[in-house]
């Protein structure tokens, strides 16, 4: 018999009914229960023991090595006495345990601070050493007369598992150490194996590191984007460019590049934003004007360049700044009722109708021109334009020609004012 455990006992007093919550709530507890289930040949007692442990029947538990008891009430109030027995730890397996868990510095820090971490039992079952109870490790005893695992032991049973959620060394305890005997043995070994061996290198093991994961603070929250784009660098140098290479192409580039990342940027961040920045893309007419058309903050294409993007577009000079009033006023959309002219199906041409009607008062309503999508207001250089989408586009004459007045607007009397307030603010600065 191991000296140790002589005369060692721990009893806990009976624990309320359990009716609201599972009888197993950390590893240990999980573990000890399928233990039980591994051992029981009838599974309909472990059910009966969990019915009765919930119930509240289970009274005082003694815990020490090698055994727990307690007395178990049916619903009838008859009691029995009820033991579960576990196999005691040799003196020689205690020794290779104590081993085990001073060759490693969190190991023994953990036991120290009254915790029993599960690494420390898989590097135990490693060295052959079964803190856990396997199948058929759980030996009953009942005075009820079961030869196998019965209600009674098996809601004793259920309730250890309860214990062990509260405290793991408990297990110690049936396996033949209690805590003060243990934490003995620790320290003697701790102090024999720092005389004896070096002193372990810095820094953190990197299982125990991994294993602190779950307890890192969380990150900080993400930085506001920038307020505008960045400054590319200048590429204005003493030393003349490559051969086709064209500088001032490169800086309208890197500052597009600088724009489109800052936008991108921002709608990732923002989360109540449902737009994606990448759905789509522009083709190549369409990719020259918004080219053009210049990132925020940039400097407008001039000279060369806006030539180079002219005919990359299929556009003179003149069509193409008429093209990029019309993308800074919408983007593609915005350029497409520039440049395209269809007819609204039956549909289409009802729901404009409506709108159109509903827009004035009676009688306020200007004279409308109609030709495909197009409405003109007959002796005024103004006109609307129906998108696709169902949006009104207000534009105005310039030159002998049809120019965005603005962006686009639901109502078209609201397009159709933006474009008097344009040509009024014109007149003004005239």
């Amino acid at each position: 018999m191991n000296d140790h455990t002589i005369d060692t006992e721990r009893t806990f007093a009976a624990l309320p009914p359990a009716r609201e919550r599972g009888f197993a709530r950390t590893w240990w507890g999980h573990a000890w229960l399928k233990a039980l289930e591994d051992t029981a040949l009838d599974a309909q007692q472990v059910r009966t023991g969990r019915r009765l442990a919930r119930a509240g029947a289970v009274g005082a538990v003694s815990v020490r090595p090698g055994r727990i008891t307690a007395v178990v009430h049916d619903p009838d109030g008859t009691a029995h006495r009820a033991d579960v027995l576990l196999e005691r730890l040799s003196d020689d397996e205690w020794a290779r345990f104590l081993d085990v868990a001073v060759e490693r510095s969190g190991h023994l820090a953990a036991l120290l601070d009254h915790d029993l971490p599960p690494h420390l039992v898989e590097d135990a079952t490693a060295a052959g050493i079964e803190l856990l109870p396997g199948i058929g490790d759980l030996e009953p005893e009942c005075d009820c007369g079961a030869w196998d695992h019965c209600g009674h032991t098996a809601a004793l049973c259920h309730l250890v598992a309860r214990l062990l959620d509260q405290d793991p060394f408990v297990l110690l305890l049936m396996r033949g150490r209690d805590e003060r005997a243990l934490f003995g043995e620790l320290s003697a070994r701790d102090t024999v194996a720092d005389a004896d061996e070096p002193p372990a290198p810095d820094g953190v093991d990197a299982a125990e590191a991994y294993a602190a994961a779950c307890v890192l603070p969380p990150l900080p929250p993400l930085p506001d984007p920038p307020r505008e784009p960045g400054l590319p660098p200048s590429l204005v140098t003493e030393a003349p460019p490559a051969p086709g290479v064209d500088p001032a192409a490169l800086e309208l580039l890197a500052a597009q590049t600088a724009g489109a990342a800052r936008g991108w940027l921002s709608e990732a961040l923002d989360t109540s934003s449902k737009t994606h920045p990448f759905d789509g893309g522009p083709t190549v007419a369409q990719d020259a004007v918004r080219l053009a058309a210049g990132a925020p903050g940039s400097r407008a294409c001039e000279g060369a360049v806006l030539d180079r993007l002219a005919t990359g577009s299929g556009r003179g000079k003149a069509q193409l700044e008429r093209a990029v009033r019309a993308w800074r006023a919408g983007g593609s959309a915005g350029l497409s009722v520039l440049e395209e002219e269809w007819t609204p199906g039956e549909e289409a041409q009802a729901r404009a109708r409506a709108a159109l009607e509903s827009a004035w008062e009676d009688g306020e309503r200007p004279p409308l021109r109609v030709a495909g999508n197009r409405w003109t207001v007959v002796g005024a250089g103004h006109q609307l334009r129906l998108g696709r989408d169902g949006r009104w586009w207000p534009y105005r004459k310039e030159d002998g020609h049809w120019v965005p007045a603005g962006g686009a607007a639901l109502d078209p009397a609201t397009a159709l004012a933006a474009a008097e307030g344009a040509t009024a603010m014109d007149e003004e600065s005239g």
